[in-house]
């Protein structure tokens, strides 16, 4: 177990179709986001800065490493929470970084929203104002299982 802060670090990411919507529900939740660190990929994080105008720290654009730096600083437990707008319709270059970032916000067990209903779910709950004691995967546990040392 660990805790996660009252205060909690979210990486916010958007595919460009989802970008507006995006930032829809960032100014509808704008009280509550100010309260917490924001993380943003490239022009995702451009535009909220502006939106929001508040400190939002920035990684690359997805396609240019960014959904991999979002993956990391979860691995590195930087990162609390991910809220990705992703396009389901439309075909991603990059979408073999888009589904490992997912696959490590599932491993490391952080709240994870794809879309604005799940986003306002998870950005309501009475845990996102208080300290939450955080179950995490014993990943060296499960990687010993996996391959013993002989």
């Amino acid at each position: 177990m660990k805790v996660i802060a009252e205060r909690k670090r979210i990486a916010l990411v958007a595919h460009d179709n989802k970008k507006a919507e995006l930032l829809d529900w960032a100014r509808f939740n704008h009280e509550t986001l100010s309260h917490h660190f924001l993380f943003a990929t490239g022009t995702t994080g451009e535009l909220l800065a502006k939106e929001l105008d508040f400190p939002i720290t920035r990684f690359f654009s997805g396609p240019l490493g960014g959904d991999q730096q979002t993956g990391a600083a979860i691995a590195e437990d930087t990162i609390d929470m991910l809220i990705f707008f992703w396009d389901a319709l439309e075909p991603q270059p990059h979408d073999p970084d888009i589904k490992a970032l997912l696959r490590l916000a599932v491993l490391y067990n952080i709240p994870t929203a794809c879309n604005r209903s799940t986003a306002d779910f998870i950005i309501s709950s009475p845990l996102m104002g208080q300290e939450y004691e955080h179950p995490t995967p014993d990943l060296e546990r499960y990687a010993a299982s996996r391959h013993p040392v002989s």
